[in-house]
C-alpha cells in the first residue's frame, strides 16, 4: 500500500482565503484525522445551508427548546448548518460519503468543486461515492453544471431501500408539495448515474472495513456507516444526528426535516447508544468541529463533544 497523503491544514486554509465563494463560515478542509494506522478521514466543505428554523424546530416544545439552545449560545433567529462531505482514503480507495448539493440547490452550498480545486483533488480520483440518502444537499452534487456525472470514474454505492423509494414514480406525488422538487431532482440524478450504481443492504460490508448500518427515518432508507480499522472505529452518521444540541440532548423530539420523525427519533437513540457503548468517534454531515466528535452521557440524555481539527 502506498503512503497516504495527509492534507496540510495550513496550506488549505491559506488557499481558502482566496475562495470567497465558499462563504464566510466555511473552511475548505474542516478536519483531517487518522483512523487506525492505515487510513485517513477528512471533511471537506460543501458550504452551508440556510434554512427557516421553524422547518427544523417547529414541532418541538418551544419553551424548553429556547432554554436548551440558550445553553448552547444558539438562538432561533437563523439556522445555517455546515455541510461536511466526508473523504476516506486508505491508499487503495478514495471514497466520498455523499456528493454535496451541486450547483442547483442553494446558493450557499454546492461548493465542493471549488474545494476540490483548492486542494488539488480531481473528481477522477474518487473511486467510490457512498450515499447516506438522497436529499438534495447529499446527492444533487453527483452532476456538474452541465448535467454530466461529476465523478465519472466512481462507483456510486446506494442503499437498495433508499434507491427504491426515490426511484418509485409515485414518490413525487406522495412526498408532499414542499418536497416534490426533492423527489424529481433525486430521480433525475439517479437516472444519470444509473450505470455507475451498485446496491447494498443493511449490515453489508460495502468496502473493506466499511459496513452499512440502517438509520431509517430521516428518509425511508437513510444509512449510517461503521468504519473500522484495527481497534479504531468511527460512525459516519449522515443526517441521522443532524445538529449538536437537540439531537443529542433530546433525541426523542421530532425534527421537521425528518420524513418519518418517529422512526428518525428511534434511529437517533439507537445510534447514540451504540456509539457510546463502543466508544466510537462519529462524523456528521451538519455537525460542528468539522463534523467530528464523541458522545458522552449526560444524565438520561447525551452530549456531543466536538474534536478539535
Amino acid at each position: 500500500m502506498g503512503r497516504i497523503q495527509q492534507f496540510s491544514r495550513r496550506t488549505f486554509l491559506y488557499q481558502g482565503a482566496c475562495l470567497a465563494a465558499l462563504g464566510s463560515q466555511a473552511e475548505i478542509v474542516r478536519a483531517d484525522l487518522p483512523i487506525g494506522s492505515s487510513a485517513w478521514i477528512t471533511t471537506l466543505s460543501d458550504g452551508y445551508l440556510s434554512l427557516p428554523p421553524e422547518m427544523v424546530f417547529g414541532a418541538m416544545p418551544q419553551k424548553e427548546l429556547e432554554e436548551l439552545l440558550a445553553r448552547h449560545q444558539t438562538s432561533l433567529s437563523k439556522y445555517e448548518p455546515n455541510c461536511n462531505v466526508v473523504l476516506y482514503r486508505d491508499g487503495e480507495n478514495t471514497v466520498l460519503f455523499d456528493a454535496g448539493a451541486g450547483p442547483d440547490f442553494m446558493a450557499t452550498s454546492g461548493k465542493l468543486p471549488e474545494t476540490f480545486d483548492a486542494i488539488g483533488l480531481s473528481p477522477d480520483e474518487i473511486t467510490h461515492v457512498v450515499l447516506t440518502h438522497a436529499h438534495p444537499d447529499h446527492i444533487w452534487g453527483v452532476l456538474d453544471g452541465f448535467d454530466d456525472p461529476f465523478f465519472p470514474k466512481a462507483v456510486h454505492l446506494f442503499g437498495r431501500k433508499e434507491w427504491d423509494y426515490w426511484w418509485n414514480p409515485a414518490t413525487v406525488d406522495s412526498i408532499g408539495a414542499d418536497r416534490a422538487s426533492f423527489a424529481a431532482g433525486a430521480k433525475r440524478r439517479m437516472e444519470a448515474i444509473e450505470d455507475q450504481v451498485e446496491f447494498f443492504d443493511d449490515g453489508q460490508e460495502i468496502l473493506p472495513g466499511i459496513a452499512a448500518r440502517a438509520a431509517y427515518g430521516h428518509t425511508p432508507g437513510h444509512m449510517a456507516f461503521e468504519v473500522r480499522k484495527g481497534n479504531d472505529a468511527l460512525m459516519v452518521v449522515g443526517d441521522a444526528l443532524g445538529n449538536p444540541h437537540v439531537a443529542f440532548e433530546r433525541p426523542g423530539w421530532l425534527n421537521g426535516t425528518d420524513q418519518d420523525p418517529k422512526a428518525a427519533a428511534t434511529a437517533r437513540k439507537s445510534l447514540l447508544e451504540q456509539i457510546l457503548a463502543e466508544q466510537m468517534r462519529l462524523v456528521g454531515f451538519h455537525l460542528p468541529s468539522g463534523g467530528f466528535g464523541r458522545v458522552e452521557k449526560a444524565g438520561s440524555a447525551y452530549r456531543f463533544i466536538g474534536e478539535p481539527s
